[in-house]
């Protein structure tokens, strides 16, 4: 595999090193030791999946607080995602910055999401599948959102006019009044 760091200190673009033959290729799509190498949490106490129907179906942006704070490592396995995470740790320097890349079953990337890091997507087609593997299992009472379009986060979405949310995702909060 390959990990490159992103714009926002240890977040991680993680790229495959296919092994190919007539028949295909094969890969390693997660090793705990080379997790381990890069610094970065080895520990997956639960794997979903979500199916998105529609092309632009925003979901997110998603977190939890503590004691439940989650890795996410995330990879687009059928169709393709414009992919989000925002930095909310507030001692960062990037504290409310953005950082995106497209995920889809043709680039085979993934994108490794740190602690106390807003996630969501996109989807840039119908009829996607996408694959969470996550290092804290779901805990409703500790779940949070930054609504997808807070003007002070900024995020350039792909598209930006009828956009499929749940309610509870278009009604989420502004970064400033959970931040503030």
């Amino acid at each position: 595999m390959i990990f490159t760091e992103t714009s926002l200190k240890g977040a991680y673009v993680i790229d495959l090193e296919p092994r190919e033959d007539f028949r295909g290729f094969f890969a390693r799509t997660y090793c705990a030791k080379e997790f381990a190498d890069h610094g970065l949490s080895t520990e997956i106490t639960q794997c979903n999946m979500s199916y998105t129907k529609h092309k632009y179906t925003v979901r997110g942006m998603h977190y939890q607080i503590h004691p439940y704070e989650e890795v996410k490592f995330v990879r687009c396995v059928k169709g393709r995602v414009f992919d989000t995470i925002v930095d909310i740790r507030r001692d960062s320097p990037t504290c409310g910055k953005y950082f995106s890349v497209e995920l889809s079953e043709d680039n085979y990337r993934a994108l490794y999401v740190p602690e106390n890091f807003a996630h969501g997507f996109m989807s840039l087609t119908d009829d996607v599948y996408f694959t969470y593997q996550v290092s804290r299992a779901y805990a409703p009472n500790s779940e949070r959102i930054i609504r997808w379009n807070d003007p002070d986060i900024n995020i350039q979405w792909p598209h930006t006019e009828n956009v499929i949310l749940s309610d509870k995702d278009r009604d989420a909060p502004l970064w400033s009044e959970i931040n503030g």
